[in-house]
């Protein structure tokens, strides 16, 4: 047994030696967070050994600082491994997980380490994890033993293997110190309340088996004072870790962590959870697939009256996978019906959206789109596994049971893969969709008194509050008025609220007594003021997982949107990451705002500014993805040419570049009233 203490001990002296012996400059690309714990705990942008080692006696010879600062220095001068490991992880990969850390897909955090004895006993564990919804990381000999016994790694899995050796680990503690400042509103260099929030918020944990080396283990215990509990699966003699074996120790550390979650096993030959979600299945992985444009195939979800459907029951009309042919693309209805005391027919467009989610929380099973523009794979692996169309049907009826207890009684799914009964069900259900379509087309912020609120993202960004309005969808993308609207109605103690507008005070920057005095409330005090409709004055606050930010360029008299696919420089100077860290945490910062996508086609977008026109910037990529539906209401609007006026970083990389174009194309913006 290895005394932790002692070997510790040994570890840190080690770790300062070489820290003495640190030469050139080191950093990591794609982060606005330079070496993000060194610089959460002490405020110091880390790029060179004078700064590293200010950092690391700042913080009493902190040895994850060393491990941090030691493993960006090896990054930088061997460059990244390469598959299956990850390293570093971007800034906008954490950004996009933020909308998965709040809404219950991922409840915690978990980093495995060291070199089990048998690789069955890790991957135990992490199946555990996966179907208890933790986002799992590797680090060292454990990502070779899973991979040995066949088990996938990767950022779809949620299993990331951060790299080859244990100090690779420090990318699980930067991933929480970025959280903390991104979502948390964290001040770098406030260790105190870094290392507060970590233990409060930051539900991680660290599961150690056994081959570490004195410097692992120095780093590995310097983990306890941000709050993870530490569990040992043998070889390893503490007071202060847990010790357990591969049966119990997720349960152990969970529990340690006050991490609550039950889950039921549903009877298919495929494992489920939304560890799976983000996975791909190749055309070289699939053994058949449905819709995506080579075959017809929709989804549908509908309510019945009390006893027309039986609980449960899954029907398969037509072939099943054992009768389709390898490689085939063939036709799919998947029909949901349901029945439940509180069940209205405005939940149904909302519930079927969650067929999506469902689906792809099997292992071997992939969903993408919705309505009748479906595309399905079920892949070779899951086939083999005995894996049928009905057992997708039990999924289906499994998961919609589960997640809405007090809304469903009962579940049916029919499930058709004849093709010309495919296409009679499609024209019905198309008549379905049109019904949906209009009752909700057209609606306008001022055809409501009531608004509604989305605090998910309270549990990393306390301060923060987002409201949504029908011409304003939550930030995220993710939440339009209609679902916070139907998510209070179905969970009135939720993160859903409404929001009665109240007294207009402005018109054009769309202040309201009502917005206000709510959002003074959940603010808990911190912000008194909120416009959903300006970037000027009394923006609405920023979590972090923005989908875009809207930000003024006072040389042009404009404002630029960048979403965060986009990795290089704005013509602001900076990248979006840089952005996106100073607005993030619940700040509320006047001529910045996040937003959606969606967003930007509304009449509402850059109301208090001057509309669209303001609009003088935006990557090409995002301009192409949302080309068909602007160009639809640059017509309507009467300015179809505005389009081409828009620049991006083919025509302007620089703010001086942007100037000019600007010029040259004669921008309205130009002429506009000054922003300042």
């Amino acid at each position: 047994m290895v005394a932790i203490t002692t070997a510790a001990r040994s570890g840190q002296e080690a770790l300062k030696n070489r820290m003495n012996s640190l030469e050139g400059s080191f950093a990591y690309d794609e982060t606005a967070y330079h070496l993000p714990v060194s610089y959460a705990l002490t405020g110091i942008p880390v790029h060179d050994p004078a700064a590293a080692l200010s950092a690391y006696v700042k913080m009493q010879q902190n040895p994850i600082i060393a491990q941090e600062c030691l493993l960006a220095k090896k990054t930088q001068k061997d460059g990244r491994e390469g598959d299956p490991y990850t390293g570093f992880v971007p800034d906008t990969v954490l950004r996009k997980l933020g909308y998965s850390l709040v809404d219950g897909s991922i409840i915690g955090l978990a980093l495995l380490i060291g070199n089990p004895e048998k690789g069955s006993d890790a991957a135990g564990i992490c199946r555990e994890l996966q179907e208890k919804y933790m986002l799992t990381f590797l680090a060292g000999d454990i990502i070779r033993a899973l991979t040995g016994s066949g088990v996938k790694v990767g950022l779809d899995y949620r299993l990331i293997p951060l790299g080859s050796t244990t100090a690779h680990g420090v990318h699980f503690v930067d991933i929480i110190a970025r959280v903390a400042m991104m979502f948390g509103g964290v001040t770098p260099g406030d260790a105190a309340r870094l290392l507060a929030y970590a233990a409060e918020r930051a539900k991680a944990i660290v599961f150690v088996f056994p081959g570490l080396s004195d410097e692992d283990l120095a780093f590995v215990d310097g983990m306890r004072v941000l709050g993870f509990p530490i569990v040992s699966l043998g070889g390893y003699e503490s007071d202060t870790w847990i010790a357990a074996t591969p049966q119990d120790a997720v349960t152990k550390g969970m529990d340690a962590r006050g991490i609550r979650v039950t889950v039921t096993a549903i009877p298919i030959p495929m494992g489920c959870s939304p560890a799976f979600e983000g996975k791909s299945i190749r055309k070289e992985e699939m053994y058949v697939e449905f819709g995506g444009g080579r075959s017809p195939a929709f989804e549908l979800l509908q309510m019945k009256a009390k006893g027309e459907i039986i609980d449960g029951k899954v029907t398969v009309i037509g072939p099943e996978i054992t009768e389709m042919k390898e490689g085939s693309a063939n036709p799919l209805a998947i029909i949901i019906s349901v029945t439940g005391p509180a069940m209205k027919k405005d939940y149904e467009p909302v519930l079927e959206r969650r067929i999506h989610n469902f689906v792809n929380y099997g292992e071997g099973s992939w969903h993408v789109a919705q309505r009748d523009l479906i595309w399905v794979r079920i892949s070779k692996e899951a086939v083999a596994k005995g894996v049928k169309i009905e057992h997708i049907g039990k999924l289906l009826a499994s998961k919609f049971r589960m997640d809405f207890p007090s809304l469903i009684d009962a579940v049916s799914v029919t499930l058709i893969t004849d093709r010309e009964k495919v296409l009679a069900a499609k024209e019905e259900a198309e008549k379905v969709y049109a019904e949906r379509d209009a009752r909700i087309r057209g609606m306008k912020d001022d055809d409501v008194t009531t608004f509604y609120s989305c605090t998910l993202c309270q549990t990393f960004a306390p301060n923060h509050v987002c409201v949504i309005t029908p011409e304003r969808p939550a930030l995220c993308g993710a939440i339009s008025w209609l679902d916070g609207k139907i998510a209070y109605e179905m969970s009135p103690a939720g993160a859903n609220q409404p929001v009665e507008r109240g007294k207009m005070i402005n018109p054009a920057t769309g202040e309201f007594e009502g917005v206000n005095r709510f959002v003074k409330k959940a603010s808990h005090g911190e912000i008194d003021r909120c416009s959903l409709y300006a970037v000027m004055e009394f923006p609405m606050t920023c979590c972090g997982c923005f989908e875009c930010i809207a930000l003024m360029l006072p040389e042009v008299n404009g404002i630029m949107v960048v979403h965060r696919e986009f990795k290089g420089l704005t013509p602001s100077g900076m990248t979006f990451s840089t952005l996106a860290g100073t607005i993030g945490g619940g700040a509320q910062t006047p001529g910045f705002a996040g937003i959606s996508k969606q967003y930007i086609l509304s009449d509402r977008f850059l109301q208090a500014e001057g509309g669209i026109t303001r609009l003088v910037w935006m990557p090409s990529a995002l301009k192409e993805e949302l080309r068909s539906r602007l160009m639809k209401k640059l017509e309507a609007l009467g300015i179809p040419e505005f389009f081409d006026q828009i620049a991006d970083e083919t025509t302007a990389e620089t703010i001086e570049d942007l100037s000019a174009f600007l010029a040259k194309v004669n921008h309205p913006a130009l002429s506009m009233a000054p922003l300042i």
